[in-house]
């Protein structure tokens, strides 16, 4: 398989086909020893983990018109970054799956920070980003939860 590189860090190629294989699918990222796999349209991405110092939950709240009320729907994403740099934002299938995700990727990478990088600390609970989509009322937040 073909695998594009999001860093500069150099990866054996012909190593990340069986890793690729073996690691645990969540949605369309895939967590393996080494470093993460995701799908993006037609590619294949990987990041190894030596590359990441940050990770954290985006909750994307996108409201909603049904036929008899109003509602948010949200979206939760995965976003990794390498110092204020971030390398991807990765939908992922909902809360359980994000729950899981993050308690793999702290026992991978016990080094990493899993808060957004301008989060203050009073309003941080799990690394949890809360945004609002834009084309609600009240624009894009930057609110923790």
């Amino acid at each position: 398989m073909r695998f594009t590189l999001l860093t500069d860090d150099p990866a054996d190629t012909a190593e990340l086909d069986p890793q690729y294989r073996a690691a645990r699918e969540i949605g369309t990222l895939r967590i393996a020893e080494s470093g993460l796999f995701f799908r993006a349209g037609l590619k294949k991405y990987y990041v190894p983990y030596t590359s990441v110092n940050r990770a954290f939950r985006r909750v994307i709240a996108v409201p909603a018109k049904l036929c008899c009320t109003t509602g948010d729907f949200e979206i939760e994403n995965l976003v990794i970054a390498r110092d204020e740099t971030e390398l991807a934002q990765i939908q992922l299938p909902g809360r359980r799956a994000a729950e899981e995700v993050m308690k793999l990727l702290k026992e991978k990478m016990p080094d990493a920070d899993f808060t957004a990088l301008h989060a203050k600390t009073e309003d941080v609970k799990q690394g949890t980003v809360i945004c609002e989509a834009k084309g609600s009322e009240s624009g894009q937040s930057e609110d923790m939860t």
